[in-house]
Formats: C-alpha cells, structure tokens, sequence
C-alpha cells in the first residue's frame, strides 16, 4: 500500500473498541482525492466511526490514520483543519449566530484574511443553496436549512482546498433533506471531488450511493466486507445478507 502520495488518506488496521465492545475491527481503507466515497451499511456496521477515525476525532485502540503518509495525532490541530472539513449528523448551537457567521467560523483554521475569508464564505453560501439565509438566525432555521448552512461552513474552511488535497468528510449529508436537496447534496459533493478534493460520506440510501459514489466501502458488524467501483461493491447477494432484506438490482425492496 502506497500511502506517501500527496493527499491520501489511509487507513491500515484501524480498531476501535468501546466498553470492551468492538465497534471497527481491523479496517484498511485508502481513499483517493479527487474522488467521492460512500461508506454503506446497516446501523451499527461502524461508518460513523470509520469517518470519525478518518476524521481524527475518534481514538483508535489499535491500526493508525495517515494523511500524506504522515498519522493523524502528529498532525498541527490547525494544519490538520484546513486539511479536512467534517460535517456532521447534527451540530447543536445555543448562540444566536446568523447563518453568515456560522459559515464563516469555517475560515478560523485560517490566517486571517477578511477580504479573502469573506469571499469564500459567501461563495460557500451561494454554492451550499444558503445564501437567501445568510441573515437568519441559525437556531430558528429548520434541520434542512440547518444542514445547508453547515455544508456551507466545511466548503468555506477547506476554501480552495482541492489544490492542497484537501478533504469533506460527509456523515449523513442527506439527513434531514428533501429529495430534491438530497440530490442537490450530492451533485455539489461530486462538484466537490471534481475540483480535486477528496470527499468521504456516509450515506443510508443505497440508491445515492450506487448514483452519485466513484467508490463505495460495504461495512458490515464493524468490518469492511468491499471496496470498489459502485457495480462490483454493491452486490445484491451481500447487501441483501447484512441488511436482512431481500434487495433487488436497483436496491429497492423485492419483497417485503
């Protein structure tokens, strides 16, 4: 496994245990930059954990997370922040920010630049469906505007990451969104991967991650059970066998 290339993020071994109960077991996984991977699975199989390993928040008991070859925990806090944005299921705020101020707490990673951060934040805005928010108070906004809004905070603080392999860690972007949002989601995620970024997201419907995925992980009881292109991760057999349900082609119900 290469892991010096400029960008990527790996992770060889990775183990997390809780309470003496193993929640990723042995997890290897390399993603690319400039390419979007969906992590896929039932509740429980560890997706958010894996991201959030990924992300450096969650400890690992054993295995390691590099960056540029180099682990997580020997990463500048500050450095690693302009590396790689996460969104999260939900972000709970009790100040009365407006959604413009939230978004712009995304530059703080950053050398202060209000001309520079300004631009991006508001770029971040427009490119998150958010801008006709961008005075509104944060907490009277709805979950789905909420979730627009905290899109737009981790495109303004990775800003013009793409060129530095810079990375979007996606834990249930579509949570909460209609569908039409849900798909604007994930066409702004693919943008994103476009433009050189990598992008990493849990998604629940399989049928996003099978349209809108360059790669999809299968997770599985805390394993990763397959890592490929959406055509060879997503057999129905395995999918059907850990979800417990009959799935058919294009992952709808076959029967009930």
């Amino acid at each position: 496994m290469n892991v010096s290339k400029h960008g990527h993020l790996v992770a060889e071994r990775a183990a997390v245990v809780r309470e003496g109960r193993t929640i990723l077991r042995d997890v290897s996984l390399t993603a690319t930059p400039g390419r979007l991977l969906a992590l896929v699975g039932p509740n429980g199989a560890g997706k958010s954990t894996l991201l959030g390993a990924l992300a450096g928040r969650v400890a690992l008991a054993s295995g390691r997370v590099m960056l540029d070859g180099k682990v997580l925990p020997a990463w500048d806090p500050r450095a690693l922040a302009r590396r790689r944005a996460m969104l999260s299921q939900r972000v709970d705020l009790g100040f009365g920010f407006t959604a413009h101020e939230v978004v712009l707490l995304g530059r703080s990673p950053h050398a202060a630049d209000a001309t520079r951060d300004e631009a991006i934040t508001q770029g971040a805005l427009r490119a998150a469906h958010a801008w006709e928010l961008r005075d509104r108070r944060y907490t009277a906004l709805s979950g789905g505007e909420q979730q627009r809004v905290q899109l737009a905070r981790v495109l303004a603080q990775v800003g013009d990451g793409g060129r530095d392999g810079a990375w979007l860690l996606l834990d249930e972007p579509e949570a909460g969104l209609d569908i039409a949002h849900q798909h604007f989601i994930l066409r702004r995620a693919r943008a994103c991967a476009a433009q050189g970024l990598g992008v990493i997201a849990v998604l629940h419907d399989l049928n996003l991650a099978a349209r809108y995925a360059d790669e999809v992980a299968v997770l599985g009881a805390g394993s990763l059970l397959r890592h490929g292109p959406p055509a060879e991760a997503m057999d129905t057999a395995l999918l059907s066998d850990i979800y417990g349900i009959a799935l058919g082609r294009s992952f709808g119900i076959d029967a009930a």
